[in-house]
């Protein structure tokens, strides 16, 4: 019975903590993230670029273009898109290439709140804080975190570093082919570079620019703002 006892603490005492910081980053913009920590435990002398920008002062180019690469249905879904994870199951079943099913939401879960490793303790993690996001934060609130929070690059992380770093201007004056090739490596930042794209790089970025005339951005974002 005491380690009955003891284990419902501990249960009681990790819900308590998880929930305290989702909903203090609702309302506080969130100093680092646990890749950030992580990489610093390793380095501690390693520099890290992050500055933080407000929704309003990032560009909509950015905001689609992630959207467009990584969650087509980040407006409509609730954490979770059961058809992509369909569509990737088949795939990787398939192919020898994986591919991922990750939402916005639960990219802005596993950076902000846990290690980054696959194991499915992690994802079971990464369940339970996806959840509470979608029911506390706004689509647009997420979406903030996630673009400042993302690493675009060894060292880079949100857009306004990524900005400065690779193409010497702010967040909120990203041109739309700018935007598409920073979308475009973030399956892979620290190997790959949006001002010196290979050949996949381009047919990438060029994919997404199509995706954003299908998903219409201004209908889009409008959406999200109003959520």
């Amino acid at each position: 019975m005491k380690i009955f006892r003891f284990f419902r603490k501990i249960i009681i005492i990790f819900i308590a903590i998880s929930l305290f910081f989702v909903c203090l980053f609702r309302f506080i913009d969130p100093p680092g993230t646990m890749l950030m920590l992580e990489q610093k435990m390793g380095n501690f002398d390693k520099k890290q670029q992050r500055t933080w920008r407000d929704f309003n002062d990032i560009s909509d180019n950015i905001k689609i273009a992630v959207i467009a690469a990584e969650d087509q249905n980040f407006a409509n879904h609730f954490g979770f898109d059961l058809r992509a994870i369909e569509q990737a199951i088949t795939h990787n079943e398939n192919n020898q290439t994986i591919r991922g099913a990750s939402t916005i939401t639960q990219q802005v879960a596993k950076n902000l709140f846990l290690w980054p490793s696959r194991s499915f303790v992690r994802k079971a993690f990464e369940f339970w804080f996806t959840l509470w996001i979608e029911l506390f934060w706004s689509k647009q609130r997420t979406l903030e975190i996630y673009l400042n929070s993302v690493e675009w690059g060894e060292g880079i992380f949100g857009i306004q570093a990524a900005s400065h770093h690779y193409f010497h201007t702010s967040a909120n004056n990203l041109t739309l082919d700018e935007a598409c090739l920073l979308a475009a490596i973030l399956p892979n930042p620290r190997n790959l570079s949006p001002v010196n794209p290979n050949e996949n790089i381009r047919n990438k970025a060029n994919w997404i620019k199509k995706q954003i005339q299908n998903l219409d951005k201004n209908t889009y974002l409008k959406e999200i703002n109003d959520d």
